[in-house]
């Protein structure tokens, strides 16, 4: 197109690329999802249909951007890790950031006839994104821990809350004036003695998150292809980093090795299937979130062991399962 004298204009566009060498995580938001839940009679405290719906949303997201390296998602958030030396869309926030989001959004509401079944959506739903760069190794695993830590806060707090609601009958008001101020030992001990919940018990799926990476598979003509393999893991600890170097050291994808284990979720519909990582199953009581495992002895390791203590949630939307 031949210059105008409107051509000026693009001189209010401003560059927001992101820094070089940096890890570029782009965190989708549901809003108002304590409504939208409500609204569509989500199963409170968690609804494993959401849940996959979410997944599902995600995968779609994975397997448009290959610069993505790793995914975790809890809840309705989900976090989606960029290549720290990507060039996609030069590296503007702006665009990551708009094209993940409406991907996500736009794949939730195409997904959800076939996981929500015969559940009408009532209206759109809609999410935020931001763009949050790290420039370090240690930076990005920390974020993760974070995001897995608060896993595990919200939904303790979350299982204690709704079940006083839905089995005793309390007001909102009442469940959160029993809860204000216990510690994670205190829930698990309300758990057990007003309701016969073991909080280890619950599905690790609800605990721990869902972690999404790439690896190659068999494509069944002698083949190997990259596929986005969902996992409910301990993020946290160095095992997971150590059997997934690539993901962080950017080097080629491993093989991946089908893993089996029982999944006591409720959901049946599952359109990649989440493995349990070692055979691990949501049962087990060895590998829980109670006491975040500490085996790299470092500081921000250390510092989430103290957090995690004081058990409440960070956010009052979590109170009503978003």
């Amino acid at each position: 197109m031949a210059m105008s004298k409107f051509e000026y204009v693009k001189q209010f566009e401003r560059d927001d690329s992101c820094l070089p060498n940096c890890w570029i995580v782009v965190r989708i938001d549901g809003r108002s999802f304590s409504k939208f839940s409500a609204a569509h009679q989500f199963i409170k405290p968690n609804d494993a249909a959401a849940l996959e719906l979410m997944n599902r949303a995600a995968i779609t997201v994975m397997e448009d951007f290959r610069e993505i390296v790793l995914a975790f998602g809890q809840s309705d958030e989900y976090s989606f890790v960029f290549r720290k030396d990507t060039q996609l869309f030069k590296r503007r926030a702006s665009k990551l950031m708009s094209n993940v989001n409406s991907l996500f959004t736009s794949s939730y509401v195409f997904h959800w006839p076939r996981i929500m079944g015969n559940k009408e959506l009532r209206y759109p739903p809609s999410f935020d994104a931001r763009v949050v760069l790290y420039p370090t190794d240690k930076n990005l695993r920390d974020y993760l821990s974070w995001r897995q830590a608060d896993v595990h806060v919200n939904n303790l707090y979350n299982t204690c809350f709704w079940n006083l609601v839905l089995k005793r009958q309390m007001t909102s008001a009442q469940a959160g004036e029993k809860l204000k101020g216990t510690l994670s030992s205190h829930k698990n001990e309300l758990l057990f003695q007003e309701f016969g919940i073991n909080y280890n018990d619950e599905p690790a799926s609800f605990r721990k998150g869902t972690t999404l990476i790439r690896k190659l598979a068999p494509d069944g003509n002698g083949k190997l292809k990259p596929i986005v393999v969902s996992l409910v893991d301990d993020i946290i600890g160095d095992r997971f980093w150590k059997e997934n170097h690539e993901v962080i050291g950017l080097k080629s994808l491993a093989t991946y090795q089908r893993l089996t284990a029982t999944n006591n979720s409720t959901s049946n519909t599952v359109p990649t299937p989440i493995h349990y990582i070692n055979n691990i199953s949501p049962s087990s009581k060895g590998n829980q979130l109670n006491s975040i495992r500490d085996d790299s002895h470092t500081e921000g390791n250390r510092v989430l062991n103290r957090e995690i203590m004081q058990c409440n949630p960070t956010n009052s939307e979590q109170l009503h399962n978003k």
